[in-house]
Protein backbone atom coordinates (compact mmCIF):
# COMPACT_ATOMS: atom_id res chain seq x y z
CA UNK A 1 0.00 0.00 0.00
CA UNK A 2 2.87 2.19 0.83
CA UNK A 3 4.95 1.90 -1.86
CA UNK A 4 1.52 2.59 -4.26
CA UNK A 5 1.21 5.39 -3.02
CA UNK A 6 4.37 6.59 -2.90
CA UNK A 7 4.17 5.59 -6.79
CA UNK A 8 1.33 7.55 -6.78
CA UNK A 9 2.49 10.33 -5.20
CA UNK A 10 5.76 10.81 -6.91
CA UNK A 11 3.77 10.84 -10.36
CA UNK A 12 1.40 13.59 -9.45
CA UNK A 13 4.65 15.94 -8.16
CA UNK A 14 6.47 15.50 -10.81
CA UNK A 15 3.34 16.39 -12.97
CA UNK A 16 3.22 18.97 -10.61
CA UNK A 17 -0.59 18.02 -9.66
CA UNK A 18 -2.40 19.79 -6.37
CA UNK A 19 -3.57 15.90 -4.66
CA UNK A 20 -3.44 14.17 -0.79
CA UNK A 21 -3.78 10.76 -0.45
CA UNK A 22 -7.56 10.18 1.11
CA UNK A 23 -9.43 7.26 2.42
CA UNK A 24 -7.69 4.39 4.26
CA UNK A 25 -4.19 5.44 4.65
CA UNK A 26 -5.33 8.72 5.39
CA UNK A 27 -7.36 7.04 8.27
CA UNK A 28 -4.54 5.66 9.70
CA UNK A 29 -2.83 8.72 10.09
CA UNK A 30 -5.40 10.55 11.78
CA UNK A 31 -7.58 7.44 13.64
CA UNK A 32 -7.43 4.10 14.62
CA UNK A 33 -5.43 1.66 12.76
CA UNK A 34 -7.60 -0.58 10.21
CA UNK A 35 -6.84 -3.11 7.18
CA UNK A 36 -7.75 -0.86 3.97
CA UNK A 37 -7.58 -2.69 0.51
CA UNK A 38 -6.26 0.17 -2.23
CA UNK A 39 -4.85 3.87 -1.97
CA UNK A 40 -8.04 6.87 -2.85
CA UNK A 41 -6.41 9.70 -3.73
CA UNK A 42 -8.02 12.89 -4.39
CA UNK A 43 -6.00 14.93 -7.71
CA UNK A 44 -7.47 18.66 -8.14
CA UNK A 45 -8.94 18.90 -11.89
CA UNK A 46 -11.35 21.36 -11.80
CA UNK A 47 -14.38 20.76 -14.04
CA UNK A 48 -12.75 21.43 -17.48
CA UNK A 49 -9.73 19.62 -19.20
CA UNK A 50 -9.93 16.46 -17.01
CA UNK A 51 -8.82 14.54 -20.25
CA UNK A 52 -5.42 15.43 -19.70
CA UNK A 53 -4.92 14.09 -16.50
CA UNK A 54 -7.30 11.07 -17.12
CA UNK A 55 -4.80 10.00 -20.23
CA UNK A 56 -1.80 10.79 -17.98
CA UNK A 57 -2.63 8.74 -15.52
CA UNK A 58 -3.90 5.78 -17.43
CA UNK A 59 -0.65 6.34 -19.43
CA UNK A 60 1.15 5.62 -16.67
CA UNK A 61 -1.16 2.94 -14.40
CA UNK A 62 -2.72 0.02 -15.56
CA UNK A 63 -6.90 0.68 -16.32
CA UNK A 64 -9.03 -1.91 -13.77
CA UNK A 65 -11.79 -1.61 -16.87
CA UNK A 66 -11.91 -1.83 -20.66
CA UNK A 67 -13.66 1.64 -20.63
CA UNK A 68 -11.45 3.33 -17.44
CA UNK A 69 -11.14 6.81 -19.33
CA UNK A 70 -15.28 7.08 -20.55
CA UNK A 71 -15.68 5.67 -16.83
CA UNK A 72 -13.32 8.29 -15.12
CA UNK A 73 -14.46 11.32 -17.17
CA UNK A 74 -18.55 9.92 -16.46
CA UNK A 75 -17.77 9.47 -13.16
CA UNK A 76 -15.55 11.62 -11.53
CA UNK A 77 -12.72 8.74 -10.45
CA UNK A 78 -9.73 7.07 -12.25
CA UNK A 79 -9.82 2.91 -11.35
CA UNK A 80 -6.44 2.06 -12.31
CA UNK A 81 -3.57 -0.18 -10.62
CA UNK A 82 0.03 0.66 -9.20
CA UNK A 83 2.77 -1.02 -10.90
CA UNK A 84 2.42 -3.65 -7.74
CA UNK A 85 -0.94 -4.56 -8.75
CA UNK A 86 -2.57 -2.35 -5.64
CA UNK A 87 -5.75 -0.59 -6.97
CA UNK A 88 -5.91 2.74 -6.97
CA UNK A 89 -9.08 4.98 -6.79
CA UNK A 90 -8.29 8.39 -8.03
CA UNK A 91 -10.56 11.12 -7.76
CA UNK A 92 -10.78 14.00 -10.10
CA UNK A 93 -11.46 16.69 -7.30
CA UNK A 94 -12.94 20.24 -8.22
CA UNK A 95 -15.68 21.51 -5.66
CA UNK A 96 -14.32 24.20 -3.38
CA UNK A 97 -14.66 21.72 -0.44
CA UNK A 98 -11.88 19.95 -2.06
CA UNK A 99 -9.28 22.51 -2.96
CA UNK A 100 -9.65 23.63 0.39
CA UNK A 101 -8.62 19.69 1.88
CA UNK A 102 -6.13 19.61 -0.76
CA UNK A 103 -4.89 23.00 0.14
CA UNK A 104 -5.02 22.25 3.90
CA UNK A 105 -3.69 18.42 3.53
CA UNK A 106 -0.02 17.83 5.02
CA UNK A 107 2.63 15.44 4.82
CA UNK A 108 2.84 12.60 7.35
CA UNK A 109 6.00 10.26 7.54
CA UNK A 110 4.41 6.39 7.45
CA UNK A 111 7.22 4.70 7.56
CA UNK A 112 11.54 5.82 7.38
CA UNK A 113 11.34 6.46 3.40
CA UNK A 114 7.66 7.04 3.23
CA UNK A 115 6.46 10.68 3.61
CA UNK A 116 3.04 10.90 2.08
CA UNK A 117 0.63 13.73 1.99
CA UNK A 118 -2.46 13.45 3.17
CA UNK A 119 -5.87 15.34 4.02
CA UNK A 120 -6.28 16.87 7.60
CA UNK A 121 -8.36 15.06 10.37
CA UNK A 122 -11.02 17.61 9.79
CA UNK A 123 -11.54 17.17 5.81
CA UNK A 124 -11.57 13.30 6.42
CA UNK A 125 -14.20 13.58 9.01
CA UNK A 126 -16.61 15.85 6.95
CA UNK A 127 -15.55 13.40 3.73
CA UNK A 128 -16.38 10.59 5.70
CA UNK A 129 -19.95 12.07 7.08
CA UNK A 130 -20.69 12.78 3.67
CA UNK A 131 -19.98 9.27 2.18
CA UNK A 132 -22.19 8.00 5.72
CA UNK A 133 -21.84 4.54 5.24
CA UNK A 134 -21.38 2.44 8.88
CA UNK A 135 -17.34 1.62 8.05
CA UNK A 136 -16.93 5.68 7.70
CA UNK A 137 -19.14 6.45 10.83
CA UNK A 138 -16.24 4.28 12.63
CA UNK A 139 -13.42 5.89 11.20
CA UNK A 140 -14.85 9.04 12.47
CA UNK A 141 -15.14 7.75 15.39
CA UNK A 142 -11.64 6.40 15.48
CA UNK A 143 -10.61 9.87 14.45
CA UNK A 144 -12.52 11.95 17.29
CA UNK A 145 -10.97 9.23 19.79
CA UNK A 146 -7.65 9.85 18.90
CA UNK A 147 -6.94 13.63 17.78
CA UNK A 148 -8.39 15.56 20.64
CA UNK A 149 -7.71 19.15 19.10
CA UNK A 150 -10.13 18.83 16.40
CA UNK A 151 -11.60 22.29 14.95
CA UNK A 152 -15.17 21.48 15.32
CA UNK A 153 -16.41 24.78 13.70
CA UNK A 154 -14.55 23.90 10.44
CA UNK A 155 -15.51 20.90 10.37
CA UNK A 156 -19.44 21.80 10.95
CA UNK A 157 -18.71 25.22 8.35
CA UNK A 158 -17.46 22.11 5.71
CA UNK A 159 -20.05 19.39 6.26
CA UNK A 160 -23.01 21.42 6.18
CA UNK A 161 -23.46 22.52 2.72
CA UNK A 162 -22.26 18.79 1.66
CA UNK A 163 -25.18 17.46 3.67
CA UNK A 164 -27.55 19.64 2.34
CA UNK A 165 -26.88 18.23 -1.00
CA UNK A 166 -27.64 15.15 0.19
CA UNK A 167 -31.00 16.97 1.92
CA UNK A 168 -30.41 14.90 5.24
CA UNK A 169 -28.77 16.75 7.82
CA UNK A 170 -29.49 13.89 10.09
CA UNK A 171 -25.70 13.15 9.61
CA UNK A 172 -25.50 16.94 11.16
CA UNK A 173 -27.06 15.86 14.20
CA UNK A 174 -25.04 12.30 14.26
CA UNK A 175 -21.40 14.11 14.20
CA UNK A 176 -22.84 16.82 17.12
CA UNK A 177 -23.83 13.50 19.20
CA UNK A 178 -20.31 12.36 18.79
CA UNK A 179 -18.86 15.38 19.68
CA UNK A 180 -20.80 16.13 22.54
CA UNK A 181 -20.48 11.99 23.35
CA UNK A 182 -16.63 12.39 23.16
CA UNK A 183 -16.74 15.75 25.72
CA UNK A 184 -15.17 17.46 22.57
CA UNK A 185 -16.95 21.02 22.69
CA UNK A 186 -14.51 23.67 22.08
Amino acid sequence: MLAAASEVQRFFKRHKWQFCIIGGLAVLRWGEPRTTQDVDVSLLTGFRGEEKFVDAILEQFVPRMDDARQFALTNRVVLCRASNGVTLDIVLAGWPFEERAIRRASAYRFAPRVSLVTASAEDMIVMKAFAGREMDWRDIRGIVETQPALDWRYIEREAKPLLDLKDDLSWLDRLRALRKERGRDE
